[in-house]
């Protein structure tokens, strides 16, 4: 029998800033990659709504941490311009987007 989680839809952490200020997150998603031997985690502030603008914050997840179920530590920054395409290239695909910026098309759900 398998231990599910209480929401298994959505997972939140909590970022905690320079200044101990603690934001709550929910998590879009993670993933690893082979290609740079890292997990990454993408974030978003939590209680957002689906058609609120949000900015989306993505960070490499500490060495050996399971991105199915993180752990939780130092989340480290992404620091070369490779990764960043990397992470764009993934979340495009997980938002259904291709590389063409055909936004103008289909506006029908943006209501």
């Amino acid at each position: 029998m398998q231990n599910m989680a209480e929401d298994p839809t959505q997972q939140q952490i909590t970022l905690v800033d320079d200044n101990g200020e603690e934001t709550l997150y929910d998590v879009l998603f993670t993933f690893k990659s082979e290609d740079f031997d890292r997990s990454y985690i993408l974030i978003y502030p939590a209680g957002k709504k689906d058609d609120d603008e949000v900015e989306i914050e993505a960070y490499a997840l500490p060495a050996g941490d399971d991105p199915s179920d993180p752990q939780g530590g130092e989340l480290q920054p992404i620091s070369t311009d490779k990764e960043w395409d990397m992470i764009e290239s993934v979340l495009n695909t997980f938002l259904g987007k291709d590389g063409d910026d055909q936004d103008s098309g289909d506006d029908s759900d943006n209501q």
